[in-house]
């Protein structure tokens, strides 16, 4: 059996994906099950973040493997196999060890060096454990990387490097200045109560916000997130805890709002955003210029023959001739979106004309044409940049995947949002402290010494299996001798026995000391095959070693 590792992340695709691929709770644990029923794998685990979501498998064919996993994958993600596997990534053996141990160090998390991602293996361990679809390797593996990333943040420098998400999501609203100044005396709404909301929260307070109101469906988790907050000793917060139905009304109150829940449709619209800022203000917000403006009046669908779109999930305020509608799309869908557009689909409202809706349909069938060229429209979720622009009054950070808050809330003046995707290009530039290949070389020791553990382990009970036959021979012939030599004594017989055995442990103790150590090597896990056909050893012998060996290891969970 084989390791092998399938995902994708925010290295290999974009935001747009990604949201669309995020698996919740449920969705993991039916992968995970579908994963271990099919043919190619035996154990399986699933790391999902807000920027990841890799499948683990012990597999016995890899190109058999492969096709399965990318298949489960694009069956549980709702994300076509087709469209899903121009932005998958394949790690295999040592290559795959050290993918896993590079993401448990921080060294391909979004933040280099960010220590969150501890926890989140942690917990991906955990929930394989408590499935029952981790088995010796993966319990070996998820552990191993846990304290290789220990090690890391332990032996080097890279916390310096590193922070959490976050973190630096709360210095780029305050502009890369100085968190505390920025957050003292402000007003906060956090909603979720999961880790990551916790964690702002958790954070804001320290920073010196004055409140932090905590909203979350589950009400009991809010207000329990809200008495930790209030009881801490290293800040001295005012918290409460409030229904999702009063989000509106504490969003008019906030100037800093960080959303991480684990829905599928938006949380905060456009819309609800620029009614807040004009309960604020007692104006409504300007949009940036060149840009459309966000309004609950956007054209709405009419008919959805022929459209591309899934209007059913469509959430209030969703233009469909929109920069959200069309971002992303391939070329031929484009088209067709546009087809269907100029097609009179839909209906003009809120002063739009006509001729309006029709410059619209122009614009995505001009885009239609960069995108033959192209292959696929651009993401475009940020404003282009002017020369003026009001002083944010409300910040928003959207911690979730898929996004919490409208991406068209970037258009809004008066309104900062930072999301998954802005906090993508954002860390392309952060400096990478020297530590970081200080790391590099950890992860690769490491790595070669997981390799030749398993490589050894692999061959222990073949080993096993080995001297449990010579035992056996031993044992057979000191009985043979026994009832040809019935005058014997008991000494005699002592002595005859310890002297075989010397013979057969002296003759067995090089040749396994020495395949241990070629088997430990790369390649060399051959050398079990070797012995098994050399000395014919029953292969259920081997077996049921192996067997008893993961019943010991699967006892051990992580601390």
């Amino acid at each position: 059996m084989s390791l092998l590792v399938v995902g994708l992340s925010h290295r290999s695709a974009p935001v747009s994906v990604l949201e669309r691929a995020a698996l919740n709770a449920d969705a993991q644990t039916k992968l995970l099950h579908d994963t271990v029923a099919a043919e190619p794998a035996t154990e399986a685990a699933v790391l999902a973040t807000c920027n990841r979501i890799e499948l683990y498998a012990d597999v016995d064919k890899f190109h058999a493997g492969v096709a399965e996993l990318s298949t489960l994958l694009a069956q549980h993600s709702g994300v076509g196999l087709e469209e899903l596997t121009p932005y998958l990534y394949v790690h295999y053996e040592d290559r795959a060890v050290h993918h896993l141990f590079s993401v448990a160090c921080g060294l391909d998390s979004m933040v280099v060096g960010e220590g969150q991602i501890l926890g989140q293996i942690k917990d991906s361990l955990a929930r394989a454990q408590d499935l029952h679809t981790a088995g010796k390797l993966l319990n070996d593996l998820f552990q191993q990387a846990l304290r290789v990333g220990k090690r890391a943040h332990s032996e080097t420098g890279i916390d310096r490097a590193g922070q959490s998400l976050v973190t630096f999501g709360l210095e780029q609203l305050a502009g890369g200045g100085d968190v505390q100044g920025w957050a003292a005396g402000r007003r906060a709404l956090v909603i979720g109560a999961g880790s990551m909301s916790s964690l702002a929260a958790a954070t804001l307070a320290r920073a010196g916000v004055a409140e932090i109101v905590v909203a979350n469906r589950t009400f009991d988790r809010a207000e329990r997130l809200a008495e930790i907050l209030q009881e801490a000793d290293d800040n001295a917060v005012t918290a409460r805890a409030v229904r999702m139905n009063a989000v509106p009304d504490e969003l008019t109150r906030a100037d800093v709002v960080v959303s991480c829940t684990g829905a599928t449709g938006l949380v905060l619209t456009a819309e609800s955003v620029a009614q807040a800022v004009e309960g604020r203000t007692g104006q409504p917000p300007v949009t940036e210029p060149g840009l459309t403006a966000v309004k609950p009046e956007a054209p709405q669908p009419t008919a959805d023959e022929n459209c591309p779109l899934d209007l059913a999930a469509a959430q209030p305020g969703f233009s469909v001739l929109g920069e959200a509608a069309v971002a992303g799309m391939d070329a031929a869908t484009l088209e067709q979106h546009a087809t269907w557009a100029a097609g009179g689909n839909t209906r003009p409202a809120g002063g739009r004309t006509t001729e309006s809706a029709e410059v619209d349909a122009e614009l995505i069938t001009a885009l239609a044409a960069t995108a033959a060229t192209v292959g696929r429209i651009p993401e475009r979720r940020r404003p282009e940049p002017v020369a003026e622009r009001p002083a944010p009054v409300v910040f928003l950070l959207d911690l979730a995947m898929p996004r919490d808050i409208d991406a068209a809330v970037h258009r809004l003046a008066g309104v900062r949002l930072v999301d998954i995707e802005s906090l993508a290009e954002a860390s392309a530039d952060a400096p990478m402290a020297a530590d970081v290949d200080q790391v590099r070389r950890i992860v690769s020791d490491e790595v070669a010494a997981f390799g030749a553990a398993m490589r050894a382990a692999h061959i222990t009970p073949t080993v096993v299996a080995l001297r449990t036959m010579a035992a056996d021979v031993v044992a057979a012939e000191i009985a043979r001798l026994h009832g040809r030599l019935p005058d014997l004594d008991d000494r005699q017989r002592g002595e005859i026995r310890q002297a075989v055995h010397r013979v057969v442990d002296k003759l067995l103790h090089a040749p396994t000391v020495r395949i241990k150590q070629l088997a430990a090597e790369p390649g060399g896990t051959g050398y079990a095959d070797a012995l098994r056909t050399l000395f014919d050893l029953d292969p259920e012998t081997v077996a049921s070693v192996s067997r008893a060996e993961d019943s010991t290891e699967t006892k051990d969970r992580p601390a």
